[in-house]
This record gives C-alpha cells, structure tokens and sequence, in this order.
C-alpha cells in the first residue's frame, strides 16, 4: 500500500489516514502538482491496483499467439505472393479478330449455283443449284460426282469443264460457278457469357470473337481463360505458336493444349491439338487471333467464383464478404469494408492465408486429409497508410485478423473504465 513520507504527512496533519489524501494534502505534497479545484477523495491504493491489474490483463491479452509461419511484406516469398488478378471486362476483344476465311474456297456443306452455257442462246445454257456433300461431291444432273470441297471456284469451275468434255457431253462448255450461301456452323458457347446457347455462324466467319460476339460478350463473372474444343474430333485452326518447346501445355502466345498422362500434347492428323485453352489477355496482348472453330465446336468461357474474404478483430463489422472478381483488394481495403478499427491504438495485422497446393505432391496425411496448411503475413497498419508496399495485396480465402496488443487492450479497458488521463488521476510529475 503507497503512503506518503511522514514528513510530508505531518505537516498537513494527515499520520491517521494516509491511504487517503485531501485536496490540501495533494496541494502541499512537493512531487504532485494537483488541480485545486477538485473535491473528491482518491484513494491512491485503489487506483494504483486497478493500475496493476489493468497492466497485468493488457500483457496477458497480448500473449496470445498464432502458429504457422511468420512473414512481412519484406521478407514473403514470391511463390507466397497473392497473383495479379486481370480484368477481362478491360480486354480488347478486338485483337482476336481474324481475316475473314477464304470464301473463295468451297467446303462441305456449302450452296453453289453452276451454270454451263454450250451455245449462245438461252436453250443452250443450263443453270443448277448444287449442295456440296458430307463427302466433298457435288451431284450434277447428267454429269455425276465431281469433287468441289476444299477447291477454289476457278479450280471448280476448271473440274466441271473437265468432266462435261471427258464424258462427250459438251465440246467447249463455258462454266460459272457462285457461291449462294456458306455452310452454317452450329457453334456451343457456354460459362461466363451472357447469353449461352447454340449459335449458328457462316463458316468463313466462325472464330472465337464472332462466338463471343453472338453471345453478347462476356459476363462479370468471367475469368480471362477460354477452352475450345471440337467435339467432331476435327482440328482447329489456329495461329502458328512461337517455335520452342511447350512448358506445362502452354506455349508463348497464350494457347494451352491438351497433355497425356505422359505430359505429350495430344495431336490429331493435322498437327493440332483437340483442345487449345486461350487466355485472353495474353492472346490480345500479342494480338494472335485467327481461332477459326469448326462445325460442332464448343467455346466454354472459364467462370470465376471467388472464395470470400474474413475479417476479424478489433473491427466495426467484423465477418465475411464477397471477394470482388475484377478489382484488386488490399489490406486497408479490407478494413474499410469492415467498417474500420475500433481501437485507436490498433495497428498489428496478421494476414492468415493458405498455401499453394503443390500438384506434384502425393502423400496425405490419411490422420488428417482435410488438413490444410496456412502461414502468416503480419502488416502494421499505419505502415499500410503511407507505404504501398507494406499494404499487401489479399488472395481469395484470406482471413485479416485486427489483433489485440497490450496497448490496445490498456487504452481500451482504461476508456471503458471513464477514467480521464488528463483530469480524473493526478498525474505524477517527477
């Protein structure tokens, strides 16, 4: 129990209580320079036990841990690092565009108009409009199959002329032959778009923008990767890869194809894999369109459902909330969407976030399989106001904690407790 030195007592006649100290005792004590105009007693035993104890739960608070490991801005491996996260809402999906297929080129499926004039009146010209079949011929009345598929019109027309002379039908026939109408793709585009569905697309102008086009763009929700595949087990046309081998199915320009168990990109007779993934942002970026789809292709747009964000501690509205799908998020990002810090002298921040899972990693534990590993980012608030590097970026599935310290736990419980540091206790001036 604190007591005045006795000879400060005496003087103001104080020996038979000195656990309590008048407003003259406070005014005559020579360490103590006490406001005058207070009237009430302070019991200095009590305060300086509820001092001690204050101090002693504030020290207990900050004892808590967190295990896993440690890290700051500083020192955090980059393989630890939240991704940059990109906007395909901000890409130009222009840069896909391709040059128009060679509509001078007849294909499968197509319409043509032939005309073969073998004199100079009208009786002496015959017209007939032809489809080119599965098998690449066209049936012509009275002269048979010819083969039109995959021949440009002047080398059809050429065929035509060929066949009419070879079987004696007409001595120096003149033929034209029209394009009518192309051949309809029927092209699926499901995932992250507006609108999915079936679509039909004149071969000649059937890539992966006119697909996109024709279901209205991407939706919000969309990620940048984009998978074709051609379920006809025909190859898709795309443009020529930068020379070099394929590191993980993916090749300098942003394609990915398809990988065995062996790891070898799987191929069809054309040289080109089945399944190509696109992402869009490297593709626009090095401009590299021409994904010319065939008939029966499907174009699925990678949709993203991002796990929600968590953050606890001393905030206003601590809970979880949606992580945004396009925007890049921080950690003072993070707070303001709780509603701020309810401590003043709050500032230690520990970002607890789940590591990478290693794919090539086999064992699990069979005691605990659900077992996920995590580590620790601690960020100090006011560092993450003025300094860019200390305000981390956050990963889906992140959890920022605001924690209690000694201080924040002293301030807090010292405001709860009404006590006024400038005017409730007397302030020892030494």
């Amino acid at each position: 129990m604190p007591m005045w030195p006795e000879s400060v007592c005496s003087r103001i006649n104080c020996r038979n209580d000195r656990n309590f100290v008048s407003d003259r005792c406070w005014a005559s004590c020579p360490v103590v320079d006490w406001q005058r105009s207070r009237g009430h007693h302070v019991r200095i035993g009590s305060v300086a036990s509820a001092f001690c104890s204050l101090l002693l739960m504030s020290l207990v608070a900050g004892c808590a841990t967190v295990h896993g490991e440690k890290y700051t801005y500083q020192n955090l491996p980059k393989d630890l690092v939240a991704v940059v996260r990109e906007n395909p809402q901000t890409v130009d999906l222009t840069r896909l565009a391709s040059a128009t297929a060679n509509s001078d080129v007849l294909d499968r499926g197509d319409v043509v108009e032939i005309t073969i004039a073998a004199g100079l009146s009208e009786k002496d010209t015959v017209k007939m409009p032809i489809r080119i079949m599965d098998d690449g011929f066209g049936d012509l009345p009275d002269i048979g199959r010819v083969r039109l598929a995959g021949l440009k019109i002047t080398a059809a027309e050429a065929e035509i002329v060929h066949q009419c002379v070879a079987q004696g039908l007409f001595r120096s026939p003149k033929v034209t032959l029209i394009m009518k109408e192309q051949r309809m793709n029927r092209i699926m585009v499901a995932g992250a778009v507006k609108k999915p569905s079936i679509y039909e697309l004149p071969r000649g102008q059937c890539d992966l923008l006119a697909a996109l086009s024709k279901a209205e763009g991407l939706d919000p929700s969309a990620g940048t990767q984009v998978i074709i595949r051609n379920l006809g087990g025909r190859s898709i046309s795309r443009p020529d890869s930068i020379a070099g081998n394929l590191q993980d199915g993916i090749d300098p320009v942003g394609h990915e194809n398809e990988l065995d168990s062996a790891g070898h990109s799987v191929e069809l007779t054309g040289g080109i894999s089945d399944t190509i993934k696109v992402d869009l942002v490297s593709a626009t970026k090095n401009g590299t369109g021409g994904y010319q789809l065939d008939d029966g292709a499907m174009v699925y747009v990678e949709k993203r459902d991002p796990e929600p964000l968590h953050v606890l501690g001393l905030v206003t509205k601590p809970g979880r909330f949606e992580f945004p799908i396009a925007e890049e998020l921080r950690v003072t990002d993070a707070v303001a969407l709780a509603g701020g810090i309810t401590s003043v002298a709050a500032d230690k921040i520990y970002v607890i976030r789940r590591k990478p899972v290693d794919p090539s990693a086999k064992e699990i534990d069979a005691n605990n399989p659900d077992k996920v590993e995590t580590f620790i980012i601690q960020v100090s608030l006011a560092n993450a106001k003025q300094k860019a590097s200390s305000n981390i970026r956050l990963a889906p599935g992140d959890v920022v904690s605001v924690e209690q310290t000694p201080l924040t736990f002293f301030v807090d419980r010292f405001t709860k407790m009404g006590f006024n540091i400038a005017g409730s206790i007397p302030l020892l001036t030494l």
